[in-house]
């Protein structure tokens, strides 16, 4: 008897046979995570040193007891805490303006027969592949035109766009100094992400049972309430998905709030805009920067965190 099996027989424990192959995946594979995210390491350790510490050690070192500070994510929160409201103002009703009309377009284009209806799939998967720079002229110039605050000014009511959020204090749309900029962008987000919603929706709905879409309709059911009773309800997954991925998208969106906030890094800037305040003159504050990141992409982290099971059982087509 071997040495392994005497072993094995005095814990009652059975090994099993290693495979040399799998060794080798494991190992291959932890090896990419860690160089995967060995940025993220190198730039939390930065955010978690003082200047001095930063200045004379690696910066994927850890911090030693004197070099470290959390001095860096207050100064990035204070800085960066109205553009983050003015984020939140965004990437909230656009990535739900967004997620519902590309769900009622998919449910109109699988769900009944029409003519032109393979012309306008076609054209919602050519809206996917349009780039964002071909439409920043023609997208400038319509909200040159647009004047969005005189338009909206009669209707806009401050207790209908007020609300409380935690540490970033009252939201007020209708007060902001730009929200006709930030309304802007909602709207220009809105569009921008209906091809893809839409498309996604499509493939979803084409899973789901004809047979009981038909008994409904049977039954006396309009096509509003065969969507709200039984569609709208077997939908959470893939809202889950779109919801994630807009989220994503909108909240980390440079190009259009540049082109369509005016006043640039004043007022209504976002948090991709407000980063650039973190960047220094001719000292470089690398720890302030760092921990800037991570402040601005801790919404998209937490909304992974919170529907990311969600979005695995939409990406998986479970209904």
């Amino acid at each position: 008897m071997s040495v392994r099996d005497d072993i094995a027989d005095r814990v009652g424990v059975e090994f099993e046979d290693v495979d040399p192959v799998r060794v080798v995946l494991y190992a291959v594979l932890v090896g990419l995570v860690g160089f995967y995210l060995s940025p993220l390491e190198s730039g939390l350790m930065t955010a978690l040193k003082t200047e001095a510490e930063f200045a004379t050690s690696p910066p994927f070192a850890p911090p030693t007891v004197d070099g470290f500070t959390l001095e860096p994510f207050g100064v990035a929160l204070d800085t960066l805490s109205s553009a983050i409201l003015n984020s939140i103002m965004l990437a909230v009703p656009a990535t739900i303006l967004s997620a519902l009309l590309g769900s009622f377009a998919a449910y109109g284009l699988t769900n009944f027969e029409w003519r032109g209806q393979l012309g306008v799939v076609t054209l919602f998967i050519a809206g996917i592949f349009i780039p964002y720079q071909a439409v920043l002229i023609p997208l400038s110039r319509l909200w040159a035109i647009v004047n969005t605050k005189e338009l909206l000014a009669p209707l806009l009511d401050v207790t209908l766009f007020s609300v409380q959020v935690p540490v970033l204090g009252t939201v007020e749309l209708a007060t902001h100094p730009h929200y006709a900029s930030i309304i802007n962008l909602i709207i220009t987000h809105a569009a921008y992400g209906i091809p893809i919603t839409t498309l996604l929706f499509r493939s979803y709905y084409k899973k789901l049972s004809t047979e009981m879409l038909e008994a409904a309709r049977l039954d006396g059911a309009s096509a509003f309430t065969v969507y709200r009773r039984i569609v709208l309800p077997l939908s959470t997954p893939m809202f889950a998905v779109t919801l994630i991925y807009q989220f994503t998208q909108i909240w980390n969106d440079l190009l259009f709030a540049l082109v369509i906030i005016p006043s640039g890094s004043g007022p209504a800037a976002v948090a991709t805009i407000a980063l650039n305040e973190l960047t220094g003159g001719i000292i470089q504050t690398f720890n302030t920067q760092m921990a800037g990141a991570f402040v601005a992409a801790l919404p998209t982290l937490l909304v992974y965190v919170l529907f990311g099971d969600k979005f695995a059982k939409g990406v998986a087509g479970g209904t």
